[in-house]
């Protein structure tokens, strides 16, 4: 199996990565659509996974390309700010998304022992603490506290669709 990054710099800008060889799918079924938007006009299969590769090799995952946020001067892998998001005590799950050109965290609070006249400014505090972990670019400007949990693919994955 081959693969690349489409990008002009793959060890400093992420592409997402394409791959080609026998154990590649030839496409779908009955689909040319599907198939054509899946893979480059070269032949290389379109992942949908956002990253970057190193000098030895070795891939580093920035998100999928479908939930990439772009804002005015750079590109935000909102899976990288959930996992930092994530690790509060407060934060049971969160989801970021873009409202007017805002990073905004969607946050299912961890309420398991907290006060609730407390869960306000815990969550505000372990928003503060993940801004201070992270670049200018891709702070948190506001939050949004969710009352019931996220809603979820048959794979337990969030459907982000459903909060843009």
């Amino acid at each position: 199996m081959e693969i690349r990054i489409d990008s002009a710099d793959p060890a400093n800008i992420p592409g997402e990565i394409l791959l080609r060889g026998d154990n590649v799918m030839m496409g779908y079924y009955k689909n040319e659509e599907a198939t054509r938007a899946a893979f480059t006009d070269d032949g290389w299969m379109r992942t949908g996974d956002m990253s970057v590769l190193n000098e030895d090799g070795f891939i580093y995952l920035r998100g999928r390309c479908k939930t990439l946020i772009l804002s005015p001067n750079r590109q935000n892998y909102p899976e990288e700010i959930e996992a930092i998001l994530n690790a509060e005590d407060i934060v049971e799950e969160s989801l970021i998304v873009s409202r007017d050109n805002k990073l905004i965290a969607l946050i299912y609070p961890n309420t398991d022992g907290v006060d609730p006249m407390a869960l306000r400014d815990l969550v505000a505090l372990a928003v503060a603490n993940v801004n201070k972990r992270l670049p200018n670019y891709c702070q948190i400007s506001g939050y949004e506290v969710q009352n019931e949990e996220f809603a979820k693919t048959p794979k337990k994955s969030i459907k982000r669709f459903m909060y843009q």
